[in-house]
């Protein structure tokens, strides 16, 4: 459950907390529209029910931060309707190379998000542990089905995909690049 009572939200640090909760929110949006446009082009295909499954938990996890978003009464990126576009986009093109393709994606964006994910966790361990122990343990979860994702990428063929190292160096530009701005804008 997101916090329940105002009484939760004394004592944080606010600036923080709602730069975690919006980038966080801004990249499983982000997620959700990647694996939109994965499934738009290999949805019929053998690989439609493992995209639709790691899609299935994108869901949930974008569920999820958008109660945190009201709990912790913090505003959404104004760059949404950018990460719509270039979320689809990503997704489907990535796709028209195929499964591999698809799976490279997967994997570029999952270990930049796993990493991101990280990260948070350290700097909530650095301002309160207990403070933030039900943010933590949301951020972890969602890490670790990131981690599933990624893993399930390399299961599949990604690293097969045509240029895969220029693909995830590249995506992995765009990662950090969409992670700075939503921390801020």
């Amino acid at each position: 459950r997101p916090c329940s009572t105002r009484a939760a939200l004394n004592g944080i640090n606010k600036a923080v907390v709602d730069r975690i909760i919006r980038v966080d929110h801004a990249g499983e949006y982000g997620a959700n529209r990647i694996y939109a446009g994965q499934m738009a082009v290999l949805g019929r295909s053998a690989a439609g029910p493992l995209i639709q499954q790691m899609w299935n938990q994108e869901k949930d996890h974008l569920k999820k931060f958008n109660e945190l978003m009201i709990a912790y009464r913090v505003r959404p990126t104004v760059l949404l309707p950018f990460w719509n576009v270039a979320g689809f986009v990503l997704g489907a093109g990535s796709s028209l190379l195929g499964k591999k393709g698809a799976m490279a994606c997967t994997v570029a964006v999952e270990e930049s998000i796993s990493d991101h994910y990280n990260n948070q966790i350290r700097t909530l361990m650095e301002e309160d542990p207990e403070k933030y122990k039900e943010l933590m343990q949301i951020i972890k979860q969602c890490r670790d089905d990131e981690l599933e994702h990624h893993d399930i990428g390399l299961e599949h063929d990604a690293e097969r995909a045509p240029a895969y190292s220029v693909l995830k160096t590249v995506i992995q530009l765009g990662c950090k690049a969409a992670i700075y701005l939503s921390e801020r804008i």
